[in-house]
Formats: C-alpha cells, sequence, structure tokens
C-alpha cells in the first residue's frame, strides 16, 4: 500500500467525556449479554437431542455469527471511551472492515435460509423432510459463508488499495467504507458507488426476498383454523423480528445517500450490537423447546 498513514484515529460517539463514561458502561453490559445469550444459544442447541431440525441448525449457527460479528466493533469501541484517542493500525482497520462485512453479510444469508426452512414447513408440510434434507441445510450453511466472504472481499480490497496521505480521523467507532472514502486522496465517487451497490443491493434483495416469504406464508394459511395461524405465527414472529431489528438500520445506512456522520453512527449501534444482543431473548421468549433445553441444560 503507498498509504503514508500508518493508522486511524476513530472518533467514536461521542466527544464528551461524562458521556463517554456512560456509554462505557452501557455498551460494556450490552457487549456481555451478546456474548453469553449467543453462547448460550449455541450450547443449548449443541447438547440437546431435541432441537434438532434445521430452524435450530440455523439458530445455532445464527448466534455464533452474532457473536463473531458483535465482537468485529465492540471490544474496540467500548476500550475508545476510556482513552483520549482511540487509534487503530492500518492492517487491524482493514481487517475490521472486512471482519464486519464478512459476519454481517453471512449473516442476512442465514436469515434467508432461515425464511426458506419456516416457507418449507409451513407450506410444504408433507414435503418438507425430503426438501430440507441435511445435506441441502449444509449447503445453505456453506453458501452463506461463501457468500459473506466474498461481499467482503469486494468491499475491502478497492479500499485497502486507496491511497491515504493526510487526514487520519474516522468519523466514526468503527472502520467502514463510507467513512474511510472520505479519508482517501482521490477520486473515489465509483469506488462508493459501487460500495454501495454491494451492500445496499444485498441487503436490499435479500429483505423482498424474506418479505415476499412471509406473503407466501400468510396467503397459504387462508381458510385455515385458529390453532394452525397460531403456531405458523408463533414460529415465524420471532424471525420477523428479528430480520426487522437487523435489516431496517443495514438497509437505511448503505442505501441512501451520505448524509451527517453522526446519523450513521448511532443508526450502526442497532445492527452491530442491539439487534445481536436481542436475538437470543427474541428467539427463546417465543419459543417453548428452546426454554426446555435450557432448563435441562441449567439443572445438568
Amino acid at each position: 500500500n503507498s498509504s503514508s498513514v500508518n493508522e486511524f484515529i476513530l472518533l467514536g460517539l461521542s466527544e464528551n467525556q461524562g458521556v463517554q463514561k456512560i456509554f462505557f458502561v452501557v455498551f460494556l453490559l450490552f457487549y456481555t449479554l451478546t456474548v453469553a445469550g449467543n453462547l448460550l444459544i449455541v450450547l443449548t442447541v449443541t447438547s440437546s437431542r431435541d432441537l434438532n431440525s434445521p430452524m435450530y441448525f440455523f439458530l445455532c449457527h445464527l448466534s455464533f455469527v452474532d457473536v463473531c460479528y458483535s465482537s468485529v466493533t465492540a471490544p474496540q469501541m467500548i476500550s475508545g471511551f476510556l482513552l483520549e484517542n482511540n487509534t487503530i493500525s492500518f492492517a487491524g482497520c482493514m481487517g475490521q472492515l472486512f471482519g464486519l462485512h464478512f459476519f454481517g453479510c453471512t449473516e442476512i444469508f442465514i436469515l434467508t435460509a432461515m425464511a426458506f426452512d419456516r416457507y418449507a414447513a409451513i407450506c410444504r408440510p408433507l414435503r418438507y423432510p425430503a426438501l430440507m434434507s441435511r445435506c441441502l441445510c449444509g449447503r445453505m450453511l456453506g453458501g452463506s459463508w461463501a457468500g459473506g466472504f466474498l461481499h467482503s472481499a469486494l468491499q475491502t480490497l478497492p479500499t485497502a488499495l486507496l491511497p491515504f496521505c493526510g487526514p487520519n480521523k474516522v468519523s466514526h467507532y468503527f472502520c467502514d467504507v463510507r467513512p474511510l472514502l472520505r479519508l482517501a486522496c482521490a477520486d473515489t465517487r465509483a469506488a462508493g458507488i459501487a460500495a454501495v451497490a454491494n451492500s445496499g443491493v444485498i441487503s436490499l434483495s435479500c429483505f423482498l426476498i424474506l418479505v415476499s416469504s412471509y406473503v407466501v406464508i400468510l396467503a397459504s394459511l387462508r381458510g385455515q383454523k385458529a390453532a394452525v395461524w397460531r403456531k405458523a405465527l408463533s414460529t415465524c414472529g420471532s424471525h420477523m423480528v428479528v430480520v426487522m431489528l437487523f435489516f431496517g438500520p443495514c438497509t437505511f445506512v448503505y442505501l441512501r445517500p451520505s448524509l451527517e456522520p453522526s446519523e450513521d453512527r448511532s443508526v450502526a449501534v442497532f445492527y452491530t450490537l442491539i439487534a445481536p444482543m436481542l436475538n437470543p431473548l427474541i428467539y427463546t421468549l417465543r419459543n417453548r423447546e428452546v426454554k426446555g433445553a435450557m432448563r435441562k441444560l441449567c439443572r445438568r
């Protein structure tokens, strides 16, 4: 890299010392809950013989991805609240950019695979065991990880090759494409359009696939008894809430024209920390099987 900048300063969420101390306590608590809650889901699913359906297979991997995803940004942000200059090396910054998009995009694809699983379970119940075979689930999961890797490489490589020769203050609490493009000593309009097209199109197209799958599911339930509706909505409801929490802020940040950096920062907190923290709660509060398996695990 021809860059003369070998480290960046992350400006974080606030420059007010008093606010930073409050943020330190709040976000440390959020991150601890995120890691503990998601690892509990992973332990529960892997140790329970009852939770062996494709839904729990994907849920286990979603929780693992959530731990990795929040760990890319949260520790650096939390430690930054106690430091005067929250610096990150050039290599560390590019690693964070890669990790953020790798785990974020993998999560998007896993959520889409989970929607297909719910569609197959509700709309094709007789063919469900054949449709959602272990082999297909493995392929869908492998495709999610491969898709995340490809997306992230396409975001990180062009950014890493840009010349950075002047300002090094990143107006964010993590390294992302948009705040880094503002610092490059080159015309970055083409790179900016490519980045928005890549992240925005993936977020929006997967979101539209998810919404379409739920429209099909609800349409297939017309004329069914109330008990069938209740069962379908209980299995799909938690997934719909998680999708809204994750995709809403994500699509907002990556698809709109660049506005105030402070807006990007506050919205990013939702999809990097709050959504991964709430996922275990949402999936366990509405699911008797998971709650039962957790009780058994705690007794053991």
